[in-house]
């Protein structure tokens, strides 16, 4: 199983990795940074994630990390 971690002090609301998830796992949040930007979060209630990491290599800022649930 795996899971994302996001950094959201780094995110800058570019909405890639959004994009990016096969399962549309990645939303905007209406929570934001020092920035003022509506980062995303990520919502896996059902434990859907691929661990693909597709989301993670689209993010220009290394706001993303992939971690395995053990």
């Amino acid at each position: 199983m795996s899971n994302i971690v996001i950094d959201k002090t780094k995110c800058k609301a570019c909405y890639l990795c959004i994009k990016e998830c096969p399962k549309g796992l990645i939303k905007v949040s209406k929570d934001t940074n020092s920035l003022g930007n509506n980062v995303v979060e990520f919502a896996d209630a059902k434990n859907e994630c691929l661990g693909c990491a597709m989301c993670a290599q689209r993010c220009p800022d290394l706001a993303i990390i992939e971690v395995n649930k053990g």
